[in-house]
């Protein structure tokens, strides 16, 4: 699947090329809404780009909610399932969408698939669902038929992070979250408003041009820190997926995933808080 972007992206254009010539895709429909779980279903079955598969964040990208956070990872072998019903093998490559620039949640499914489970060949749709309608792209309420498939893969847990290791570690902790939340102004859905004291603010936004797609990687490269370890969190462990992505479109060496996140760390009230840019 050659392509001009980064390995980790693909546009529009290819994607089309790629469905045109009937090269054998696994395409997934990544939409989300925090909340409404039922959202991302209904906007896939509302219309999708050919040949895409549905994937919900809450119910195969996630477990339940509970002491690990609000969308803690599912175990190995649950993931496994969900990669074998949608019929992904090692070989096949796969591409990820969503309407938000990969916010939510792609970011996660590329994260999970790449880092976690190890899959060589996973790219985002530059852009997402906008870049795809500028440019004409068809969409479908077709529903193909799946083979499922037997991958089993070999999940990489050292590609995370624990809250333990974060009171103990000096790696750099970078909070993919808006500022006013960083800062503990606003707090829309967590109980408790603030960040992880030493992180520093890095709203996943800000890893996107105005248009909504990925910046360049020389770009990228210039403006996300620089310090040899990293580990990336956000409110639970979503959108610091982008950030992980944004690291390696500009080919840096990938953050760890802190998947809880903040929904994680304030479960334990033992925890320090800060508030403030620092």
């Amino acid at each position: 699947m050659s392509s001009p972007l980064p390995q980790a992206l693909i546009d529009t254009a290819t994607l089309q090329g790629a469905l045109a010539c009937g090269r054998a895709l696994c395409i997934l429909d990544c939409r989300a809404r925090l909340d409404d779980t039922g959202a991302g279903r209904r906007l896939w079955a509302a219309g999708h780009i050919p040949g895409s598969q549905h994937i919900d964040l809450d119910g195969d990208l996630a477990s339940s909610p509970g002491e690990m956070g609000r969308h803690p990872l599912p175990n190995a072998s649950d993931f496994t399932a969900t990669l074998q019903r949608l019929g992904i093998t090692s070989t096949t490559p796969v591409v990820v969408y969503d309407d938000m620039s990969g916010q939510m949640a792609a970011a996660r499914a590329w994260w999970m698939l790449h880092c976690w489970a190890g899959h060589p060949d996973v790219r985002m749709l530059d852009g997402g669902l906008a870049a795809w309608h500028r440019q004409g792209g068809e969409m479908t309420q077709s529903v193909g038929d799946i083979s499922t498939s037997d991958w089993q893969p070999i999940f990489d847990e050292d590609q995370l992070a624990s809250a333990d290791m974060l009171l103990s570690t000096p790696d750099t902790l970078i909070d993919a979250r808006a500022r006013e939340r960083f800062r503990g102004e606003v707090e829309p859905i967590d109980p408790v408003a603030g960040h992880i004291p030493g992180a520093l603010c890095r709203p996943c936004s800000t890893n996107l041009t105005e248009e909504g797609y990925f910046k360049s990687a020389a770009d990228l490269d210039a403006e996300l820190p620089r310090e040899d370890g990293v580990i990336s969190y956000c409110g639970s462990g979503v959108t610091a997926c982008h950030n992980i992505l944004a690291y390696a479109i500009a080919g840096r060496a990938l953050p760890r995933l802190y998947a809880g996140s903040w929904s994680h760390w304030i479960r334990n009230p033992e925890r320090p808080v800060a508030t403030g840019d620092v």
